[in-house]
């Protein structure tokens, strides 16, 4: 009983907001929803997020914050409860912060490791199964997660809210909270025991895109050193609009809603709102090019060297092709599209990507949606990047799991790999995997920890770059591949010149 108690015995931490207790469990300091924003409600819905309001008795800090205004999270698909937001509590009052580590002494100076959730920036919590820091934290690094906004509460522009904003610029608001986190960190995780110049920045699909965002924003310069793009990323031009574009959808979003003004808005219920962001007219929220948090011309902004340039990991699950939906066009209608769509370059396209058969067409359509995806992604952030960037490709497929499809190396299925929470996930687990689980969180924690992503149990990773080309390979075996995608990449590049 005395071991019990004492497992989960209550700590406290001076923040510059003010004190907070958290609790201890296997050694390791647990915080909960710790508030790094004001609550984003009333006036504050769709603004930049303002600064916490300071308290004076010792807040709780044990348990999760509510997760963003989003659709009642289910499972679907592949993706089962341990990837999923909780069911509730789900709230506007959602920009909070979770902290695993071993030590609270300013002295001792760990790497940190930020992670960033996914949901197409739609939906997603870091209260997910899979995002526990506890094994991390154990390793090495003061582990953070990270709530944002998402959907029409975290990316809605509307010319109204440009014109109030001071910076002639709207939307984004998820990514303005990513980059308060980022500031909170800057400003706090000393108290964890945390290194303020030494935070790695990581995420999976949205949070790969986030990522790369933040990568992107001048706003973002010096608040982070390191970054990881799990699955997504910007410079292949997907889930992008321009201002122009993203203030029209919110206006035909307040048409919808019968409203005439902001504050008409800000007045109506979370719940409805959300509601009328699924009607198909609206469209999608998303990546807003705005000229305040992103540049309006993203990929002349990377091949400027204006992006915040640091050593990057950036890689894609071989499932990354087929997530998105398998296409069913014939092997004409294919070939058409080739010739519409590159001309002179029809023939070299389709040497690249052949087809005799309506499998080699769904075949083809998922190898190019994984290389627009994030494969392209990655390779194009590798060339205008100074520093190393590391590409990978997950390919080994998790075990089966009684009575369940098998989805193969789905999308997201390398996160628990990669965060050492394959405890978290109810899968009939081999020695394989438990390997791999290891050998992948440890490149993860030792590019933390130096920028360099090392293992001195398995094949060196070389950095990927015009000369080499080469791909890190984590399937059977662990290997470089200097030759995948070359071809690829080589042909669509020349769309990005």
């Amino acid at each position: 009983m005395l071991l019990a108690v004492s497992s989960f015995a209550q700590t406290i931490v001076n923040t510059e907001d003010g004190k907070i207790k958290g609790y201890s469990k296997n050694e390791i300091q647990i915080f909960k929803g710790v508030p790094f924003a004001a609550p984003p409600i009333g006036k504050l819905r769709w603004q930049a997020p303002q600064p916490v309001n300071k308290w004076n008795t010792i807040k709780d800090c044990s348990s999760f914050s509510a997760s963003p205004v989003q659709n009642p999270p289910v499972p679907f698909y592949c993706w089962t409860e341990e990837f999923i937001a909780k069911s509730e509590p789900i709230s506007e009052d959602c920009l909070y912060l979770n902290v695993w580590t071993k030590s609270l002494s300013k002295k001792e100076k760990l790497p940190v490791f930020v992670w960033i959730y996914g949901g197409g920036l739609v939906s997603g919590s870091a209260n997910c199964d899979i995002y526990d820091g506890e094994e991390m934290a154990k390793k090495g690094v003061v582990f953070v997660s990270i709530n944002y906004r998402v959907g029409i509460m975290g990316f809605m522009a509307h010319p109204e809210l440009t014109k109030n904003s001071g910076h002639n610029s709207s939307g984004n608001y998820g990514f303005l909270d990513q980059i308060a986190a980022l500031q909170w960190i800057k400003n706090n995780i000393s108290a964890f025991g945390g290194d303020p110049s030494n935070v790695t920045i990581a995420g999976q699909s949205a949070g790969a895109f986030s990522v790369n965002a933040l990568i992107a924003s001048p706003l973002a310069k010096g608040l982070f050193h390191k970054a990881i793009l799990q699955s997504g990323g910007l410079l292949s031009n997907r889930l992008q609009q321009t201002l122009t574009e993203a203030e029209k959808q919110g206006e035909k979003i307040m048409a919808l809603a019968k409203c005439k003004s902001l504050d008409d808005m800000r007045n109506l219920p979370a719940d409805q709102l959300q509601g009328l962001s699924n009607d198909p007219r609206v469209g999608r929220f998303g990546v807003t090019l705005d000229g305040y948090v992103l540049p309006i011309n993203l990929l002349d902004h990377f091949k400027a060297g204006n992006h915040n340039d640091v050593p990057c990991i950036a890689g894609w699950v071989t499932g990354d092709g087929s997530f998105l939906g398998d296409s069913n066009m014939s092997v004409e209608d294919y070939k058409k599209e080739a010739t519409d769509k590159y001309g002179l370059r029809a023939n070299a396209y389709l040497d690249i990507f052949p087809c005799a058969n309506t499998d080699d067409v769904k075949a083809m359509k998922r190898r190019q949606t994984l290389i627009g995806f994030a494969a392209l992604p990655a390779h194009l952030l590798a060339k205008y990047n100074t520093k190393p960037v590391y590409l990978y490709e997950v390919a080994h497929v998790p075990p089966d799991k009684p009575s369940f499809p098998n989805y193969g190396a789905f999308h997201t299925s390398d996160v628990p790999y990669t965060l050492h929470t394959l405890h978290k996930w109810q899968r009939p687990w081999q020695q394989w995997d438990k390997e791999l689980e290891e050998a992948m969180s440890s490149y993860w924690l030792n590019f933390a920890k130096t920028g360099i992503p090392e293992n001195n149990k398995y094949t060196k990773w070389i950095a990927h770059n015009d000369q080499n080309g080469g791909v890190f390979i984590i399937g059977d075996n662990i290997q470089n591949d200097e030759s995948k995608f070359k071809k690829e990449f080589d042909f669509f590049e020349f769309d990005y010149k």
